[in-house]
């Protein structure tokens, strides 16, 4: 019984009609994959400053807090710096020519605050405050982000 079923021409039949799928031709093929944005919005150029308005106030507000609460001068410098760079970016895109480089700043200041927030939560391991603060951070990371994308393109 074995012997039928290893010499049958079941087995080979699917293997001679297969055939590969056809190649693309080489022009097109991307070399150079385009960036995508990570909010398909049309006006996340229009949300950034309003992000970074929001942002700097919660960073301003959280150090006031934490200030007030524990009498940290490091929280309360940290929230000042924030809220200056967030002003400044805020600041940057007011302007159409200098959109791009407001979008950077608040870019830049976001990947900070989201570095010393993770560092803080590895740390600590607790998720209030610090985990909050990371995922607002990201949050802003994305939209400054997507809106520098859109706004050099």
């Amino acid at each position: 019984m074995l012997a039928l079923m290893t010499t049958s021409s079941a087995f080979s039949a699917p293997l001679l009609s297969f055939r590969p799928p056809p190649r693309l031709p080489i022009n097109r093929l991307r070399l150079h994959p385009r960036r995508h944005a990570l909010f398909r919005c049309d006006a996340v150029s229009e949300i950034a400053p309003a992000a970074s308005a929001a942002y700097g106030v919660l960073l301003l507000g959280g150090g006031a807090f934490a200030y007030a609460r524990s009498g940290s001068k490091g929280s309360i410098y940290g929230g000042l710096a924030g809220a200056a760079l967030m002003g400044a970016a805020y600041y940057l895109m007011q302007s159409p020519e200098t959109m791009a480089a407001g979008d950077a700043v608040g870019f830049g200041s976001a990947f900070l605050f989201a570095c010393v927030f993770g560092i803080r939560l590895y740390n600590s391991r607790k998720l209030v405050p610090s985990g909050l603060l990371l995922a607002l951070s990201l949050g802003a990371l994305g939209v400054f982000y997507s809106a520098y994308l859109q706004d050099k393109v």
